[in-house]
């Protein structure tokens, strides 16, 4: 892959992962894209010790931004609590939303997400699931539509439990270079589209 020509966008990791330290795959996605100049990683777990963020720290980050990601393992069939915490407290109405809410309009969300099971668990035809990854991130695509913010095309790996150091290797360098174009890949967003 070769590295874009145009300036990359200002891109703000949001890291949400309960336990980092013992993580193989998010932590090396991190160590992937920490170096980048115009990347800040923001690890969200030691940023609400008490289960609070600073509302005005928080939505800043965003304002300073162009592109945000939201990195974090896949929970039971959704996004990890702290990141669901975050959501909650800081996409509030009048900022993110509402009449006066346009501060994330036209800025890009990218989903960066690893899952324990293979892909096949994510299928229409799986008997345990019955649901596609595309169908189970209906919720972040809805609400990235309602913030006013693109979607960029999901970047999952999947089977995270048994992924060997070198596809882990090519899947970090991926995240990389997907952080380096300019806009992000982004893609239409629409009910049931990501991937």
């Amino acid at each position: 892959m070769n590295r874009p020509s145009a300036p990359s966008a200002r891109t703000l990791v949001i890291l949400a992962h309960p336990d980092l330290a013992s993580s193989r795959i998010t932590a090396r996605l991190v160590e992937a894209v920490s170096d980048l100049p115009h990347v800040t990683v923001h690890e969200i777990g030691p940023a609400s010790p008490d289960g609070r963020f600073d509302i005005a720290r928080e939505q800043q980050l965003l304002c300073d931004h162009d592109r945000i990601v939201w990195q974090f393992p896949w929970y039971w069939y959704s996004v990890p609590a702290v990141l669901k915490a975050w959501i909650d407290q800081v996409l509030t109405h009048g900022f993110a939303y509402g009449s006066t809410g346009s501060a994330l309009h036209g800025k890009t969300l990218q989903l960066v997400t690893s899952t324990g099971g293979p892909e096949s668990s994510y299928a229409a035809d799986n008997p345990t699931s019955r649901f596609t990854m595309a169908q189970l991130l209906a919720p972040l695509d809805a609400t990235a539509r309602l913030i006013g913010m693109r979607l960029a095309e999901p970047l999952v790996l999947h089977g995270a439990r048994t992924v060997s150091d070198e596809d882990l290797a090519a899947h970090a360098k991926r995240y990389r270079y997907l952080l380096n174009l300019p806009d992000g890949p982004t893609k239409p967003t629409g009910p049931g589209t990501p991937t």
